[in-house]
């Protein structure tokens, strides 16, 4: 969804179902992103790259990300920022849900 000066509310955007693992709700202008992303435990987000900077900040639960070729395990209340250009990938070590912002200038 696309807000323009105006208020979004999240519980009433639809959640878009990516797998049986993951589900997403977007609110998206010209220039950024930021993204509900809901995680069931297991879920593999496989490796890719984007081309500028994600923040990924856990609210709950646990994932274990993978950027290139390090571990990091982020926690309920932790932030991760992957600079762009990075090949990462996630795995939801339980039940997680974590918002993301992009800033695609």
């Amino acid at each position: 969804m696309t807000c323009r000066a105006e208020a979004c509310r999240w519980d009433e955007l639809p959640l878009e179902k990516i797998t049986e693992m993951v589900a997403r709700k977007v609110i998206a202008s010209s220039h950024s992103a930021i993204t509900q992303a809901y995680f069931k435990k297991g879920a593999v987000v496989p490796r890719h790259v984007h081309s500028t900077d994600l923040t990924v900040y856990v609210l709950q639960g646990a994932l274990r990300a993978q950027v290139e070729g390090s571990d990091v395990t982020v926690r309920e209340g932790e932030v991760l920022v992957v600079p762009g250009g990075t090949v990462h990938q996630m795995e939801s070590l339980d039940d997680t849900f974590v918002l993301t912002f992009t800033y695609t200038g």
